[in-house]
Formats: C-alpha cells, structure tokens, sequence
C-alpha cells in the first residue's frame, strides 16, 4: 500500500469513527431522554388516572415495551444490512430515531386528549424500539470491518461511546431544564418537551456526517462478489443459533445492570414524586451525569484493554467488579446522602464499562462476514429484552412487594453470574480475517488464539502479515525450548 492509500485508508477510518460516534450518541440521547422523563414526570402527565406505585410501574412498562420491538429492527436491518449494505441502514435508523423523539415533544398530555395521549406515546416508543434494535449493527460493524486487526478493540469501542455520551447529553439538558430553564412546576408545563424536541437539531447534523461515509471494506468485497445470502437470518439461526444466544446473555448481564442507572428505576426510586428519599430532583440528574461520565471513561479504556488482554479476559474483569459492588451501590442510594448515591453509581459505572467496550469487536468477530450484521444485530437485541427491557419494572415490583432493595440487588447479581458463565464459554477470536474469502476457505473454525494456537498462528501470518493475535502471547515452538 502507497503512502497516499494508506494516509486514505487512516483518514476515511478516522471519519467512519466520527460518524459512528455522533450517530449512535444522537440515537441514545433520544433513547435515554425518554427514560428518565419516564422516571420523573410521564405518570403524571401521561397516566394521570393510575395513582401510587402502580402507575409509575405502568410508565416504566412503557420504557420496556420498545425493547419488545428491537428484534423486529435488528431482523429488518440485519436481513436489509447484509444484503444492501450498513451505511444506507444506519441513515434509515437514525431518521426513525429523530422523527419519533421530536414527536414525543409535541405530544398532547392525558389531560388535553385523555386515553389517546398514552397511545400515542407508546406507539412512538415503539418506534424508537424498532430503530434501536437496528442501529447497533450496523455502526459497530462499520467501525470494526473498517479497523487495523491489532485495532479493532479499540475502533469498535467508539461507536459504543455512543452510548453513554447519549445517556450523559441527556441526563445534562434534563438537568439544565429541570434546574435551571424550567424549574418547578414550568419543567412540568412545557420544560420536559425541549429535550425530545432538540433531537432534530442532533438529527440533522447526525444525517449530514453519517451520509459522507463510504460502505464498509466488507459489505464491499460480498457485493462485488455475487456472495451476498439470500435469507440471511434463516442462515444465521440454522448454523450459529448457540452463538446467539450466549452473546444474548452476555449483553443481559450488562443491559439489567445498567438499567437501574439508565433506566430510571434509581432516579425514580430516590428523587420520583412518591419517593419515600425525596432527594433533589436535579442533584440526583447530577449524579447520573457523573456515573455517566465514569461509564464514557471505562468504556473507552476498555477498548484499548481489549486489544491488549483480549475481549474475553477484559469482560471477565468487569462481570467481577460489578458482583463487588452490586450491594453497596444500594446501600449507598438508600443512605439518601446525594455524595454517596454518586459514590454508589460511579463505582457500579465502571463495571459497566469494562463490559462494553469489548462488545463491538467480539461481537463482530464472532460470526462469519455473509450473516455477521444479522449476528451481532439480533443477539444485540434479544440480550436487551432478557436483560434491559423489563429491569425497571421488575425493580419497581420487587421494591413493592419486599419493601427493600435487596431483592433488586439479588436480581442483578443473578444476572451478572449468568452473564459471566457465557463469558466463559464463548470463544474469543481476537484478530480472525474478516472477509468472505475467510469464510469460504473452510478454516473458519480453525480459528481459535487461546485453544488452537498454531492454526490461528498460520493464518494470522498469511491474512495479516503477523504470527499472533492481538493480545495474545508468543507460541512456544520445541526450537524455541
């Protein structure tokens, strides 16, 4: 490769991580600004009639029923992605995402249109739904297909930055109009409505960067090739199904547990309007902020991590520190000290990120090219309903029924031991060739750095130039004894 191509090569990665980035924050700050407005205000706004913990339960079902759609956007965009390519999906996806959120702002409340405000509410949700389950696919799969092999750890963690920026960009613009713009009851009056209707501005700007993006190398290389598969997700469950599901529980342990952050279930639990804490409103949006920033920090280390460890070793690391710390994180909540519920959810953060920056490039390089979109979309998916969708409510529940957050903590722990038993199993296949060629060369399942060296050894030569996988340590050959 020239110095020009190569200067090329860098200079068009840098911009798909860019594209990946501001795309998937855009998405999940729509996605998250719905769940702490969940949290904090929609019961009374949009289920006025259902008073107590049975209408801020109901709310919370509201958050969870768009996970119920995401396979429904993971298959649409998987089948679509592996067959017409990522880049036209992630534009599609991130339209969705825009449209319903900005809808959301100019929603009637129950008191201006009664029964048809809630409808209406969950049908938008729903479409944020079906876009969520869609975008993670195909962003990751542009960030890594277009990485360096002893770098796809750290290219696969931007787009994963998304997400908590997202979280951080809305939990910050909730605390600006709750605190400062709109305090009091003018938050409850029209406030909550100009963070959803601010995701147009984001939109805009999100379409702009992601439309410049060239098709990922991969897709590239299957359409030139006449190898693209006909019934994609037929394929993928008939051949890697296990592998769907292992990396479903996988992504569970992480999406319970980070859903009482971001879920709003704690927002809710300490600063909701039947909290028995009654903590300030706007310090607690402040302290999500910072396990926010906390979960952005060890999100991006991790990337870097997983190139140096491996994907496997840096996600055992994680499922560990958040078994440590999944009691202590209530313990301080319920102390009702704001310091210590920020100690609390900063801690717990890190555990979070350690299990989500590898996620992209382990995911990716887990399936074959000719379903790999349908692969990681769907287990990406499935994992968010098992862990994500219902975690606030089952919270919410549990609380009301044992009257103690134990039983919530019980219930994660749960989680993170499952997750950490697929962990185990699942193979790590850190630098395997990404290409159609690869797959059809018969030596897909050779491919194993920690229990078949010698043929990963061998391939890594002759596809990379290189003998070892990253992170991986020297092979110990008998003439080197």
């Amino acid at each position: 490769m020239s110095t020009t191509d190569s200067a090329q090569s860098a200079r068009e990665r840098r911009k798909v991580a860019a594209a990946t980035i501001i795309g998937t924050t855009i998405e999940w700050y729509d996605f998250f600004i719905y769940a702490n407005a969940a949290g904090l205000i929609f019961r009374e706004l949009f289920f006025e009639p259902v008073q107590g913990p049975l209408g801020q339960i109901l709310t919370f079902l509201t958050v969870g029923i768009s996970f119920l759609f995401r396979p429904l956007g993971a298959a649409l965009v998987g089948h679509y992605g592996d067959k017409l390519g990522r880049k036209l999906m992630l534009v599609i996806t991130l339209l969705l995402m825009g449209v319903a959120t900005t809808l959301i702002g100019v929603l009637p409340t129950y008191d201006a249109i009664g029964v048809a405000a809630p409808i209406l509410l969950i049908t938008l949700r729903i479409l944020q739904g079906i876009s969520a389950g869609g975008e993670w696919g195909g962003a990751v799969l542009m960030a890594v297909e277009y990485a360096p092999v002893n770098a796809r750890g750290r290219y696969g963690m931007y787009p994963q930055l998304g997400v908590p920026i997202g979280m951080l960009l809305a939990t910050a613009v909730l605390a600006l109009m709750s605190g400062v713009i709109s305090p009091g009851e003018a938050f409850n009056e029209w406030g909550w409505r100009v963070p959803f209707i601010f995701s147009i501005v984001l939109v805009i700007v999100g379409f702009i960067v992601r439309a410049t993006v060239d098709e990922s190398p991969v897709f590239k290389e299957i359409a030139q090739a006449g190898k693209r598969a006909k019934m994609p997700l037929a394929e993928l469950f008939r051949k890697h199904w296990k592998l769907v599901v292992l990396l479903a529980l996988v992504f569970a342990g992480n999406n319970a547990s980070g859903y009482m952050i971001t879920g709003g279930f704690i927002l809710n639990y300490s600063a909701g309007p039947e909290s028995a804490l009654q903590m300030d409103r706007t310090g607690v949006l402040n302290a999500v902020t910072i396990a926010a920033v906390v979960w952005l920090v060890f999100t991006f280390v991790s990337g870097y991590l997983a190139d140096w460890i491996g994907r496997k070793n840096t996600y055992v690391l994680g499922w560990l520190w958040m078994a440590v710390f999944v009691f202590p994180l209530f313990w301080f909540v319920n102390s009702g000290d704001l310091v210590l519920l920020t100690v609390g959810m900063g801690l717990f953060a890190v555990g979070l990120g350690l299990t989500y920056g590898p996620q992209a490039a382990w995911y990716a390089e887990t399936f074959p090219a000719s379903v790999r979109t349908s692969g990681v979309s769907m287990a990406y998916a499935i994992g968010a309903i098992v862990g994500g969708a219902f975690a606030p409510t089952i919270a919410a529940t549990l609380v009301n029924e044992f009257g103690t957050t134990l039983a919530v903590s019980q219930y994660l722990m749960v989680f993170i031991v499952i997750a950490l038993a697929a962990t185990l199993i699942l193979r790590d296949r850190r630098g395997i060739p990404l290409d159609i060629g690869f797959e059809e060369s018969g030596r897909y399942e050779l491919f194993d750095p920690d229990r078949r060296p010698d043929e990963t050894s061998a391939i890594m030569l002759e596809y990379h130039g290189v003998e070892q996988a990253p992170g991986t340590r020297p092979v110990s050959r008998p003439e080197d004894r």
